[in-house]
């Protein structure tokens, strides 16, 4: 009897269709599954492979438990609870490495649109208001030659300063939880402070968890430059979003480009009324590409325990 797999939500055709030629396959297609819906499918299937937003917390673990393998779509599982499915007999893997590229991509899409301000330009040209050349229309911070500051040095991080230093001779410096050696030439400072106040772009690259959550807060936005742009690709918990409004409200800071919120989906209207803010999607992974390898590395995983091997990407 072929083993039950949940999907919670839709995945690249090619690699649906082999998870269906080898597994039992269910699609959820109600959205994110609450701390309940988790449980019930702990309770039901023998492998899940879910994504950001399905809330598999403590008490998902805590009733009767068929599953053995959680193979996650996306580098970041803060939404699982490690300890606890480690302690349920679960196993958990995710799929680092190929989102690198496209997430470092996003960072830059909103730095460049931050600094040129080409949200508000874009909007400016939509509203029919806009009348041809000014020659102080909607002037912008220039790029090339500036300051990067990198918040997590991991990956990602280390993609996003390879763009920034050889694409627009920008000087690198960071700051990272432990020592860190790059291949890209980049500086690590002492503190946060000390790369929050050094950089005219600060860009946010750490995981997501308790260990990051409220990094980014009012003391450390404050010793940003008031020209400096704060970037944030991680996650939304990793910023304490109110201080962050206060600092884009009172021109503390110059702007912001984020593509996670803090209770995503959901976005303060302080936050959309910003107009010295750049707000996306989620769409760091959003590639047609990265996405397909995204699945496929969570059915490779998958693949490999069904089968009695350790999965590669195993994180507990």
């Amino acid at each position: 009897m072929l083993k039950k797999l949940l999907i919670t939500r839709p995945i690249a055709t090619p690699v649906l269709d082999q998870a269906k030629s080898l597994f039992d396959v269910t699609l959820h297609d109600g959205g994110s599954l609450s701390v309940a819906q988790a449980a019930q499918a702990l309770a039901e299937y023998d492998v899940i492979l879910p994504t950001l937003g399905d809330q598999f917390a403590a008490d998902a673990f805590a009733g009767d438990m068929r599953c053995k393998m959680i193979g996650n779509f996306g580098v970041g599982y803060n939404h699982i609870d490690t300890d606890a499915a480690a302690k349920a007999g679960v196993i958990v893997s995710n799929t680092p490495d190929v989102l690198t590229d496209a997430t470092a991509d996003i960072a830059l899409t909103l730095l460049l649109a931050t600094a040129r301000r080409a949200g508000e330009g874009e909007r400016f040209v939509r509203s029919g208001k806009w009348g041809g050349f000014d020659v102080k229309g909607l002037l912008g911070t220039h790029v090339t030659g500036k300051t990067l500051g990198v918040i997590g040095m991991g990956r990602i991080g280390q993609a996003i300063a390879a763009r920034c230093h050889y694409g627009f001779g920008m000087d690198v410096v960071f700051h990272n939880r432990s020592p860190k050696v790059t291949d890209v030439p980049a500086r690590q400072l002492d503190t946060l402070y000390d790369v929050m106040a050094a950089a005219d772009f600060v860009v946010v690259a750490t995981p997501g968890g308790a260990e990051t959550t409220k990094l980014i807060d009012a003391p450390a936005l404050a010793a940003m430059k008031s020209t400096g742009i704060f970037i944030n690709i991680s996650r939304g918990e990793v910023v304490d979003e109110e201080a962050l409004i206060v600092a884009l409200e009172t021109n503390q800071i110059a702007g912001a480009g984020l593509d996670v919120y803090e209770k995503e989906p959901y976005v303060p209207p302080r936050l959309l009324a910003l107009d010295n803010c750049v707000l996306l999607p989620h769409l760091g992974s959003a590639t047609q590409e990265t996405r397909q390898a995204m699945a496929q590395m969570a059915l490779d995983n998958i693949i490999a325990w069904a089968e009695g091997r350790d999965p590669p990407q195993k994180v507990n």
